[in-house]
């Protein structure tokens, strides 16, 4: 399975695609889309460069999936909205492209990638270079981006074992009771 990973920003967005298979994970590629040659109070121009930009991304790479990292609330109630709508052209893009969309937190990141949650930008990055045995230790935003890959990479496997456990605990307790399972 591919994931395409995103960590939205409105000046930058980081994207990371990592492939799975079982419980091994490799690099596939990462980077930034920048919005920066725009002015800063063109904000339908931003989101259009981060739209245009994952979509592209998506159709380079053809993931299966991808995440995409939930919005904390800044004390800047302006910053959150800006980064919202962000997150919403990323999240747009992403289906306009036919994904699928897992959501998960920095904190559920840091805490699958480094183990605890208040890890440092610079523990993610190392520990992302290790997990994806990387040359050297790959920019903040695509790090972040491909953290939230490896996030997905985990926590869908589990999902998915959830879920057939639970069409399985359904089946069990339908022919328990004499019934039919659908």
């Amino acid at each position: 399975m591919r994931i395409l990973g995103i960590d939205p920003g409105l000046q930058t967005t980081g994207f990371g695609v990592i492939d799975v298979q079982g419980h091994a994970l490799s690099y596939v590629a990462s980077g930034t889309i920048r919005t920066t040659a725009l002015a800063l109070g063109d904000l339908p121009g931003r989101l259009k460069i981060l739209f245009d930009g994952i979509t592209e991304v998506a159709a380079r790479y053809q993931p299966d999936a991808s995440t995409v990292e939930i919005v904390f609330v800044n004390v800047n109630p302006q910053s959150t909205l800006l980064l919202g709508q962000a997150r919403g052209a990323a999240i747009t893009a992403l289906v306009a492209s036919n994904l699928p969309v897992a959501e998960y937190t920095a904190l559920q990141m840091k805490k699958a990638v480094v183990g605890h949650g208040r890890a440092a930008k610079t523990q993610v990055q190392e520990m992302v270079r290790r997990l994806l045995q990387l040359p050297g230790l790959p920019g903040s935003d695509a790090a972040d981006a491909l953290g939230m890959a490896i996030t997905h990479a985990h926590a869908g496997a589990a999902m998915a074992r959830l879920a057939e456990a639970g069409t399985l605990q359904r089946r069990q307790h339908a022919m328990y009771k004499g019934g039919r399972s659908y």
